[in-house]
This record gives structure tokens, C-alpha cells and sequence, in this order.
């Protein structure tokens, strides 16, 4: 009896100590509410590696922004380019978080580095952008590669490597 109380200690013990650790590598803190909490480390800043890629995906016509978990950012056309503000706001923001860093991230191959920028948004927090538009993930993308935002309203749109909305 004594051994499986010892035991039963060890494994509560063992469980309380997993939950509470830290992630290990810190990156972008904008994930969409739809991902899990593992999904989305807590931190974001560009000496941790957070870096905007491309990637390709068949029925896209052009490869496309990424963060480093390779989640899909989009633009929205309601935005002014180079503006310095986010249209998207309240309820939009639910739908479309912005994809909040810490200091502008770095550009993997094929990405304009002199494109790269942020905005500050009324909470004083930072928007990542890219050739003047301000980033976003959609909430209704669960996975890396997933693309469900593209082309919605006929004003959100997936990031083209020259900075353009792939509206195709």
C-alpha cells in the first residue's frame, strides 16, 4: 500500500512539474485563438529567430509569407499601404489577429528584408508588416500551410514575396 501511495506521489509530482516549464523556444505571441496554447510559444523577437518565409501550397498561383511555424499571414486591402495603422479593429481583430512581435523580423530566402517593418497599434504594442502592409493571421487557420483566409470578402489576402495581395 505504502509503494503505490510512494508511486502515486511521484507521478502527481511529475505532472505539476511538466505544466508549470517554460517553452523553449520563444517566437511570434499573435497566434490565432483557434491553436492550442502549445501552438503559440509566449514571446517574440527577432535575435529568437522569428522570420518571414515563403511557402507554396497547390491552387495558390505564387509562393506566400509565413512566420516561422509557417502560418499563413495575410493583408487586408481595407488597410492603407504604408499608413502606419490597422483598419482591422474590435471584432475584426477576433477574426484576423494581427501578428504582434517585438521588434520587426528577419527575412528568410526569397523575402525583401528592406520590405520588413512595424506598425505601433493603439495598445503600444507592434505589428509586423511587410512593403508597407500590416500582417494578420486568420483565425480559422488551425495548422501550418492551412490557407482558409484567402480571398475572403474579396479583401483578405495572402502576402506575395514582392509585398503584393495574391488575389488570384
Amino acid at each position: 500500500m505504502r509503494s503505490k501511495l510512494f508511486t502515486g506521489s511521484l507521478l502527481i509530482l511529475a505532472v505539476a512539474l511538466t505544466a508549470c516549464s517554460a517553452p523553449a523556444t520563444p517566437v511570434a505571441t499573435a497566434m490565432p485563438p483557434a491553436m492550442a496554447a502549445t501552438d503559440a510559444p509566449t514571446t517574440a523577437s527577432s535575435s529568437t529567430g522569428l522570420t518571414l518565409s515563403l511557402s507554396t501550397k497547390n491552387g495558390i498561383s505564387t509562393s506566400f509569407l509565413v512566420d516561422s511555424n509557417g502560418r499563413s499571414l495575410y493583408l487586408f486591402k481595407t488597410d492603407t499601404q504604408n499608413g502606419g495603422t490597422s483598419a482591422c479593429t474590435g471584432a475584426c481583430a477576433n477574426n484576423w489577429p494581427a501578428f504582434i512581435v517585438t521588434a520587426a523580423p528577419t527575412a528568410g530566402t526569397g523575402v525583401d528584408a528592406s520590405m520588413i517593418g512595424t506598425i505601433k497599434l493603439s495598445d503600444g504594442s507592434l505589428q509586423a508588416t511587410y512593403n508597407g502592409w500590416p500582417l494578420y493571421y486568420f483565425h480559422g487557420d488551425a495548422a501550418a500551410g492551412d490557407t482558409n483566409g484567402q480571398g475572403i470578402n474579396n479583401v483578405w489576402y495572402l502576402v506575395s514575396a514582392v509585398g503584393d495581395a495574391i488575389t488570384q
